[in-house]
C-alpha cells in the first residue's frame, strides 16, 4: 500500500505535493501548539470567560499574574532554580564527560562491564530511588538545603552514555598526537575534545537543566522551607495548594511562569540540540 501511495504522489505536481506535505506538518504543529495557546489564553481571561473555548479573550486581564507575583516570592524561587540547576548542569557536564572519556578512550579491565552497568541504571525508574536517596539526605542533614537539591543530580548516566558515544567518533590520531606533545588525559578532554563536542555539550546541558527545572517531586520531598523552594515547586504549590483559590486562570498563569524559561532555553539552543542527538550515533 505504501508503494502504491508513493506512485500516486509521484504523479502529482510538485506544488501539490509540497502543499500536502506542509499542510500535514501544519496540522501536526497546531495539534501540539493548541494546549499551550489555550493555557496562555486562559491565564489572561477574566472570571466570566474562564470556561469559554475562545482563544482570544474579549476582556483580557493580568489580575492572575498580579496575584501570583504578590502572593509568593517568585524572584527568590527563580534564583533558587537558576542556582541549583545551573550548578547541577555544570557538574553533569564535567563529571559525565570525564567518565565518558574514560569509557571511550582508556583501556582498563572491566571497561565494558562498567558501561553496561551504567546502561542498566538508566532502566531503573527514578521513583524506586526516592526512598534510599531521601534516607541518605536525612542522614547527612541536607533536608531544606541546597545540597539536598544539587548533589543527587551531579552526575548523569544518560550524560555518560551521550559523551561516550560521541567521543568514540573522534579520531584516535588526534588524541595520540596530543599525548606525544605531553598532554594529560584531562588536558586532552577539556582543551581538545570539548571544543569539538559543542553540540553534545549543549544537548546534555539542555536536557539536564530542563529535567531538573521541571522536577517537582524531589524538591517537594526534601525541601519545605520556602527560602529554598524552586520555581516549579513554588508555583505548583501555589496552583494546587490553595493560594490560587481553585481558579483556573491562576493555575494556568502559575504554570506558564514555570514553563516559559524552559521554552526560551530550548528555542535558543534547539539547533545545537538536534546536532548533538545526531552526532552521538550508535557506534559501540
Amino acid at each position: 500500500m505504501r508503494g502504491s501511495l508513493s506512485r500516486r504522489l509521484e504523479g502529482w505536481p510538485a506544488l501539490a505535493r509540497a502543499a500536502l506535505f506542509y499542510g500535514l506538518l501544519l496540522a501536526a504543529a497546531l495539534t501540539f501548539l493548541f494546549p499551550f495557546l489555550f493555557m496562555v489564553s486562559t491565564s489572561i481571561k477574566g472570571p466570566r470567560e474562564l470556561y469559554s473555548m475562545n482563544l482570544v479573550p474579549q476582556e483580557p486581564t493580568l489580575d492572575h499574574y498580579r496575584a501570583l507575583f504578590t502572593q509568593i516570592p517568585i524572584g527568590r524561587a527563580l534564583f533558587n532554580s537558576a542556582l541549583v540547576y545551573g550548578l547541577q548542569t555544570v557538574s553533569v557536564l564535567v563529571l559525565s564527560s570525564i567518565v565518558g572519556y574514560a569509557l571511550a578512550r582508556l583501556r582498563f579491565f572491566g571497561r565494558e562491564f562498567v558501561f553496561n552497568v551504567i546502561l542498566l541504571t538508566m532502566m531503573i525508574p527514578g521513583q524506586l530511588l526516592l526512598i534510599p536517596l531521601y534516607l541518605l539526605i536525612v542522614r547527612f542533614g541536607w533536608t531544606d538545603s541546597y545540597q539536598g537539591l544539587i548533589v543527587p543530580g551531579m552526575v548523569s548516566a544518560f550524560g555518560i552514555f551521550m559523551f561516550r558515544q560521541h567521543f568514540l567518533t573522534i579520531p584516535q590520531e588526534l588524541i595520540d598526537a596530543a599525548r606525544v606533545d605531553g598532554a594529560s588525559d584531562l588536558t586532552i578532554l577539556f582543551r581538545i575534545i570539548w571544543p569539538l563536542s559543542i553540540p553534545v555539550l549543549i544537548t546534555v546541558g539542555v536536557l539536564t537543566f530542563m529535567g531538573g527545572w521541571n522536577d517537582f517531586l524531589w524538591p517537594a520531598i526534601v525541601n519545605r522551607d520556602i527560602d529554598f523552594q524552586t520555581l516549579t515547586q513554588m508555583v505548583t504549590l501555589y496552583g494546587i495548594g490553595g493560594q490560587a483559590g481553585g481558579q483556573v486562570g491562576a493555575i494556568m498563569a502559575s504554570t506558564l511562569v514555570a514553563v516559559m524559561p524552559m521554552i526560551v532555553v530550548y528555542l535558543v539552543f534547539q539547533r545545537y540540540y538536534l546536532q548533538g542527538i545526531a552526532s552521538t550515533g550508535v557506534k559501540g
